[in-house]
């Protein structure tokens, strides 16, 4: 008899966010369900371990039927402490979301939700990271809860390569306007950061980071243009940094 597929669920939202509890409803028919997610809000961390501090894990039961796990580390500490000391067996899939927000373009460097689903896909779990361009606490994740489980089924189904990662970033529009899933490639974009100086009541400086999006890629075939002409993007990832052709460019040109 086949063993039931094992679902990692995570996030770096926290354990409470209301994207994870969509997340576990999409994909909770398709498998076993094991949770481990950050004790509160980690947005921004990255692919950040914890070093130095202990860190703990707390047993919760505020989803029916599902194991889940608080973690007092980072979004990437979650997925380390899930298959060092919760899991028995080597999860099927990892998925990770749904963020409070898109992750298109170079925020994957930056996101905690899409470094937990590369930690996995690194430790050779297909993974995938889902997030939606809307920041309310209350929004309507209806259209996050179809993608969701369309592609977990998806990767279920597919004899996927042991590193394959997924980002996947859903539009935020009204379901008369939403057109679909489609494949897409990064996009050449970035935040354009200033830090605001203010002072505290001592007279001492201190700084909020602000800036504004820019898109410098005219590509339709990118998830930022995916996201506003109301389609869902999958963008396939990979950890390694290397720049092939820029290797081989300078091994033929270079001489040491």
């Amino acid at each position: 008899m086949k063993k039931e597929k094992l679902i990692l669920v995570t996030n770096d939202d926290g354990i409470t966010s209301p994207g994870i509890r969509t997340l576990i409803e999409a994909v909770q028919p398709l498998g076993k369900i094991v949770v481990v997610a950050p004790d509160s809000p980690q947005s921004g961390k990255g692919h950040a371990i914890t070093l130095g501090f202990p860190l703990r894990l707390s047993e919760v039961k505020i989803f029916e039927g599902i194991e889940a796990w608080t973690c007092s580390g980072t979004p990437v500490d979650c997925v380390k402490l899930a298959r060092d000391k919760i899991l028995d067996r080597t999860p099927d899939l990892c998925v990770s979301g749904i963020n409070h927000g898109a992750n298109h373009s170079i925020n994957i460097i930056y996101s905690g939700t899409m470094s937990a689903a590369m930690e996995a896909a690194i430790e050779g779990i297909p993974s995938v990271g889902f997030s939606f361009l809307n920041y309310s606490y209350d929004a309507d994740m209806s259209t996050c809860k179809q993608v969701a489980e369309i592609v977990t089924k998806k990767m279920l189904e597919t004899e996927l390569p042991p590193h394959t990662l997924f980002n996947v970033n859903i539009p935020d529009v009204d379901a008369n306007q939403y057109k679909g899933i489609r494949m897409s490639r990064q996009a050449n974009a970035k935040w354009v950061e200033e830090f605001d100086e203010r002072r505290d009541p001592t007279g001492k400086k201190y700084y909020w980071l602000t800036g504004e999006f820019k898109n410098q890629d005219t590509g339709e075939d990118t998830d930022v243009w995916a996201l506003e002409n109301g389609y869902t993007s999958i963008v396939p990832v990979q950890f390694d940094l290397t720049d092939y052709r820029l290797k081989k460019k300078l091994e033929a040109e270079w001489s040491f």
